[in-house]
């Protein structure tokens, strides 16, 4: 038997670039009900966790929790997992829950 080899997909950000893994749109409202991501499309923003951080982007780690327009940066899609790739300038807030 062949073993295939793994490959060990890495996006390592230039500049002020910084690479956001997307958090899931669905949301649980207080009341407990879960509203679909198709309910949440209409927002205009989107939250993610930064995985990765280029060398000219300042003032966000990876790891943290931030909140970007929809329509920024560019989505991109690596062994199966959708990132997206925005400028640090494009970051609206980090949010600490």
């Amino acid at each position: 038997m062949i073993e295939e080899p793994q490959v060990d997909l890495t996006l390592e950000p230039l500049d002020e670039f910084v690479v956001v893994q997307p958090v899931s749109d669905e949301t649980e409202t207080r009341s407990g009900l879960v509203l679909p991501a198709s309910a949440a499309a209409a927002a205009s923003c989107r939250t993610g966790i930064v995985t990765a951080v280029g060398s000219d982007a300042n003032g966000v780690e990876a790891g943290d929790k931030v909140l970007y327009p929809r329509d920024a940066g560019y989505e991109v899609r690596l062994g199966g997992i959708e990132v997206k790739v925005l400028k640090r300038e494009d970051l609206i807030a980090r949010i600490h829950d």
